[in-house]
C-alpha cells in the first residue's frame, strides 16, 4: 500500500540519517569518480565539480555537509576559492596542498581552511581528516557536560548550539575556531599548551603542525575584536583571560 510505503520510508530515514554530503573542486576530471567510491565505502556521498565557479555555484544551490578544494585550479587557485566561500560560509574546508609546500598550508589555514592534506594522498587519510572536522561540527565538547552555556564579560558561548555572541552580536566562526575557543572557555585561565590543542582538536591521525594552532588562534582573535580575551605566554601555550559573566534571562 502507499500509505505504508511512505511511513516505511519514514521509519528508515529516522533510523538511518542522510550520508554526509561532501563537494571536492578539483581539475583532475579522473578523480573524482575513483573517490566518491572510497568515500562511499565509509557512508559520505562525495559529488565534484571541476571548476571553481561551478563549485561556488553548487555551494550556493545545495547543501554541502563539507568541501574538499585543489589548490591548483583553473579560474582562481584554491586559496582565492577558500577566500570568497568564507565570505557566505563557515562550511568546513579541507585543502589539498602540494607536499612540502609549508607557505601553501599557512596560506589556507589564514583565509579559514579547517585542515589540509598534502599530494599524493591516500584516499584513507583525506576520509579520516574529513571524518574529524565532521564530528567537529556535531558534537559538543565532552568537557561540557555540566553546563551548555559559556558566559564571560562580553562573550556568551552556546555549545549545544554552537553560537558565540561578542558583546550581543553573532560571531561567525569556522569548525575548528569555534572548538578552540570551547576549549579554552571550558577551563578560564588555564594555559593550553600548543601540543595540547593539536591533540583535542585534530585528533592523534593528524600530522603534528604547531603552526597551524597560532593561525587558527589569530584568525579567533581577529573575530573577537575589540575583546581582547586570548592571552600567549610565550613558550606555554594560550589561555583564555576574561572576568566570568552574568547568565541572560
Amino acid at each position: 500500500m502507499p500509505g505504508g510505503l511512505i511511513i516505511s520510508q519514514l521509519l528508515a530515514r529516522r533510523h538511518n540519517p542522510p550520508m554526509p554530503r561532501i563537494l571536492l573542486i578539483d581539475d583532475d576530471e579522473h578523480l573524482g569518480a575513483p573517490l566518491a567510491s572510497y568515500f562511499a565505502r565509509f557512508g559520505c556521498t562525495l559529488e565534484s565539480a571541476v571548476r571553481p565557479s561551478e563549485g561556488l555555484a553548487r555551494l550556493r544551490a545545495e547543501s554541502f555537509d563539507a568541501a574538499i578544494l585543489d589548490v591548483m585550479l583553473p579560474e582562481m587557485d584554491g586559496f582565492a576559492l577558500c577566500r570568497e566561500i568564507r565570505k557566505e560560509s563557515d562550511i568546513p574546508i579541507v585543502m589539498l596542498t602540494a607536499r612540502g609546500e609549508v607557505m601553501d598550508r599557512v596560506v589556507g589555514l589564514e583565509l579559514g581552511a579547517d585542515d589540509y592534506v598534502p599530494k599524493p594522498f591516500e584516499p584513507r587519510e583525506l576520509v579520516a581528516r574529513v571524518q574529524t572536522i565532521l564530528r567537529r561540527q556535531r558534537v559538543a565538547p565532552p568537557a561540557a557536560a555540566s553546563s551548555q552555556q559559556r558566559v564571560f564579560d562580553g562573550l556568551a558561548i552556546d555549545l549545544d548550539r554552537r553560537l558565540v555572541l561578542r558583546q550581543g552580536e553573532r560571531v561567525d566562526l569556522t569548525g575548528t575556531e569555534f572548538e578552540l575557543l570551547a576549549l579554552l572557555a571550558a577551563e578560564p585561565g588555564k594555559v593550553f599548551s600548543r601540543d595540547d590543542i593539536l591533540n583535542r582538536l585534530r585528533g592523534h591521525e593528524a600530522e603534528l603542525y604547531t603552526r597551524a594552532v597560532d593561525i587558527v588562534v589569530s584568525r579567533l582573535r581577529k573575530k573577537l575584536e575589540p575583546l581582547d580575551c586570548i592571552k600567549t605566554l610565550r613558550n606555554a601555550g594560550y589561555a583564555l583571560a576574561v572576568a566570568p559573566g552574568e547568565p541572560s534571562s
